[in-house]
C-alpha cells in the first residue's frame, strides 16, 4: 500500500512546486512508484514535468467537481515511474463548486483511496492557501511535508498552518502526521539564511528532515524545458538534493 504525502504552506514562494516535481522525479529514480497530483490551479507542476496544459482534456478539477475516475486523468511522464495527474485552471473555482457535495472534505481521500496500491508515493502538490482543496489534499493525506525557505518572514504562518493540520486531524483525518519540515532556498553564505536554519531546528527539533534545499540556477531553469532538474543535470546541487531528501524518506519509512 502506498503512502499519501501532501506538500502545504499557504506562504507562496517557498519551493513546494519545485520540491514537489523533484522529489517525485528523484523517488521514481530510486525505483519507487510514484504519482504526483496536481493540486495547484497554477498548474506549474504539470507544465514543468512537460505536460501542455492547453492539451489536457481529464484534469483533478474534472476528478473532484465531475466525480470522473481518477485514473482517466494520469499522465505518463518522461521519468520512468513517475505519473502525474495535471491541474487546470478551472480548479480556481472548484472550491465553490464543490461547497454543496457531500462530505466535500472527503473527495479526494475518495478519488486516491483506489490508486494507492498501485504506487508506492502518491505526492499533493497543493495551492498557496488553505481553502476546500488544500483541506481535501491534507484529509486524503497520510502525512504532510511543509517547506519552509530560508528567508526572513520564513515561519510567518507556520502556527496557522499547524493550527489547520491540528483541526484536520481532529475533525477530518486522524492518521495525518508531519512527514517533516523541509529547508529550501539555502544559501550557506548569508547571515539570516543560517540563523533561520538554526531556529527551526531548535523549534521543531527532528521533525525537520536532515536534508536542506540549497538554493540552485539549474532548479529555477529545468522547468522552463519541461523535465525535473534530475533529467536536466543529474550533477547539480539542486537534483542531489532532491535524491538525498528521495533517499530519507524511504529510509525513514522502511523502518
Amino acid at each position: 500500500m502506498g503512502k499519501i504525502i501532501a506538500l502545504a504552506n499557504q506562504k507562496g514562494g517557498v519551493g513546494k512546486t519545485t520540491t514537489s516535481m523533484n522529489l517525485a522525479a528523484s523517488l521514481a529514480t530510486l525505483e519507487k512508484k510514484v504519482l504526483l497530483v496536481d493540486a495547484d490551479p497554477q498548474a506549474n507542476a504539470s507544465s514543468g514535468l512537460g505536460i501542455d496544459i492547453k492539451e489536457v482534456e481529464t484534469s483533478i478539477y474534472d476528478c473532484l467537481v465531475n466525480g470522473v475516475d481518477a485514473r482517466e486523468a494520469i499522465f505518463e511522464t518522461d521519468v520512468p515511474g513517475l505519473d502525474l495527474i495535471p491541474s487546470h485552471i478551472d480548479l480556481v473555482g472548484a472550491e465553490i463548486e464543490m461547497l454543496n457535495l457531500p462530505q466535500r472534505e472527503k473527495v479526494m481521500a475518495h478519488l486516491l483511496q483506489p490508486l494507492k496500491q498501485d504506487y508506492d508515493f502518491i505526492l499533493i502538490d497543493c495551492s498557496p492557501s488553505l481553502g476546500l482543496i488544500t483541506v481535501n489534499a491534507l484529509t486524503a493525506a497520510d502525512s504532510v511535508i511543509i517547506p519552509v525557505q530560508c528567508e526572513y518572514f520564513a515561519l510567518e504562518g507556520i502556527s496557522k498552518l499547524l493550527n489547520t493540520i491540528k483541526i484536520i486531524k481532529t475533525k477530518l483525518n486522524q492518521k495525518l502526521a508531519i512527514e517533516g519540515f523541509l529547508l529550501t532556498m539555502y544559501d550557506s553564505r548569508l547571515r539570516l539564511a543560517n540563523q533561520i536554519k538554526d531556529e527551526v531546528r531548535r523549534h521543531f527539533q527532528e521533525l525537520v528532515f536532515k536534508t536542506v534545499i540549497n538554493r540552485n540556477v539549474k532548479l529555477s531553469e529545468a522547468p522552463s524545458h519541461g523535465i525535473p532538474a534530475i533529467l536536466y543535470d543529474a550533477d547539480s546541487t539542486g537534483a542531489r538534493n532532491h535524491l538525498e531528501l528521495a533517499q530519507e524518506i524511504i529510509e525513514k519509512n522502511e523502518k
